[in-house]
């Protein structure tokens, strides 16, 4: 039996989802977690690699096993042995060839910024701190040129293994309330670091160090040098999977 499963996680304290050798991961745990059931170590795949410090709320993973145990069950079997910054929301079931990476057919990532002059007590390990005004409505501009289809090389980090830098954004809308900026981005897929270079490039147009028209040439020329920061991990949530 396939079961799917939805899972959030604060990822301060882990180096990303995928296995490590000499780290502790969150798929390393998820996979401890089943040893329990005494069936030996049982793979689990995700949606997302997200990086080491990135969060999740709408992760979504499976793992194969043959078992009578309800599938719904294994939410709580799982968070019985998880540790409390990773929690399984919800387990079924999965359909006939489903698969949690390749079914995927979109995601939506949340990037929370700060802006205020002093950091978060409450909202640190959540977001990325600027104590600088940033002009919202100049970030808005320069990230209506991002959406649609384009080559984005300009915003791909260095070490990824895409086999294509052409990407659909057919989401990126800014929010501001009470000091917290909330970049909201969803696509097809994602290049490598590519939604926090996203990010990182809005924070300088919003600065004043960079303009909309500098982002419009930036994403045109395709040059990594060119574009802005990599924001840190810290501000980034994986939000949802779609199917």
């Amino acid at each position: 039996m396939r079961i799917a499963f939805l899972v959030e996680y604060d990822g301060t304290a882990y180096a990303g989802w995928q296995l490590q050798k000499n780290d502790v991961t969150v798929q390393q745990k998820i996979e401890e977690a089943l040893l329990p059931l005494g069936k030996g170590r049982i793979p689990v795949f995700g949606a997302g690699r997200t990086d080491a410090g990135v969060h999740a709320r709408g992760q979504c993973g499976h793992f194969d096993l043959e078992t009578n145990i309800p599938a719904e069950k294994f939410a709580f079997i799982l968070n019985t042995h998880l540790p409390p910054d990773i929690r399984v929301t919800k387990s079924w079931q999965a359909e006939e060839g489903f698969h949690c990476r390749f079914s995927a057919k979109g995601k939506r990532y949340v990037y929370r910024v700060w802006n205020a002059p002093h950091a978060s007590a409450l909202m640190g390990r959540f977001t990325t701190h600027v104590p600088e005004k940033l002009d919202v409505a100049a970030m808005e501009q320069a990230a209506r040129v991002l959406v649609g289809t384009h080559d984005f090389a300009a915003f791909c980090a260095a070490g990824g293994s895409a086999k294509t830098t052409v990407r659909t954004v057919s989401r990126l809308e800014i929010a501001e309330k009470d000091g917290l900026i909330t970049f909201t981005v969803e696509g097809n897929g994602f290049l490598y670091n590519m939604v926090r270079i996203l990010v990182g490039t809005l924070i300088e147009v919003g600065k004043g160090k960079k303009t909309p028209q500098d982002v419009e040439t930036i994403l045109s020329g395709g040059v990594r040098k060119y574009a802005g920061m990599t924001a840190e991990a810290k501000g980034l949530t994986l939000d949802e999977v779609f199917y």
